[in-house]
């Protein structure tokens, strides 16, 4: 029987959703920009349930910041951006 290894890393946890207060799994990438604090290919990122997609998206595209939605499992992260 082998013993667990107490001194191996804690995996990473699964990323979860940016709507403040929900912890359920992401599902999407939000890929925003201000572009008056950062530079036109400058790509922060939100990570969005199911649930929150819409309502954070819209939060987003009324001040003019969204510029791409893609599905977590097919985000490729672009030079620049904040997260994995």
């Amino acid at each position: 029987m082998n013993s667990p290894d107490l001194n191996a890393p804690d995996p990473e946890p699964a990323p979860t959703c940016s709507a403040k207060g929900c912890r359920d799994a992401a599902v999407w990438v939000l890929a925003w920009n201000n572009p008056t604090l950062h530079t036109p290919q400058r790509r922060k990122t939100w990570l969005a349930c199911e649930e929150h997609r819409e309502h954070l998206s819209q939060f987003l595209g009324v001040r003019g910041f969204l510029k791409d939605v893609v599905r977590l499992d097919e985000w490729v992260q672009p030079e620049g951006s904040e997260r994995a």
